[in-house]
């Protein structure tokens, strides 16, 4: 059988480590801008109706929680870098591009 290559026989572990680094920049980078996100995100239900909208709600509680998850998701990511579990890690620091896309993606179809 045919051993499947995984990810630690790509890149070392150095290279792994810088763009972690590099990812947790990016993620300190979008901080501010979800922290203006978050002020000016009760502006959603200045339109006529957006108050009772399900999707005015989704798109508001998305851009309260980006910055949040902005803040928490690299220092879970490191925490789970020491401690072994590289893949989870990786999927943590996915998430604010994840939340980020889906806010953009909500906020389309909010009408305004």
């Amino acid at each position: 059988m045919a051993r499947g290559l995984k990810t630690n026989d790509v890149i070392d572990r150095r290279t792994r480590l810088i763009l972690l680094v590099l990812a947790t920049a990016a993620c300190v980078g979008l901080m501010p801008l979800g922290a203006i996100g978050a002020l000016f995100s009760p502006l959603i239900f200045d339109a006529r109706g957006n108050l009772f909208n399900p999707l005015a709600w989704m798109g508001f509680l998305l851009m309260v929680g980006f910055w949040i998850v902005c803040i928490v998701s690299p220092f879970v990511a490191w925490v789970l870098w020491r401690r072994g579990r590289e893949p989870v890690a990786w999927g943590v620091m996915s998430a604010p591009l994840v939340w980020g896309l889906a806010t953009v993606t909500v906020l389309q179809f909010v009408p305004g």
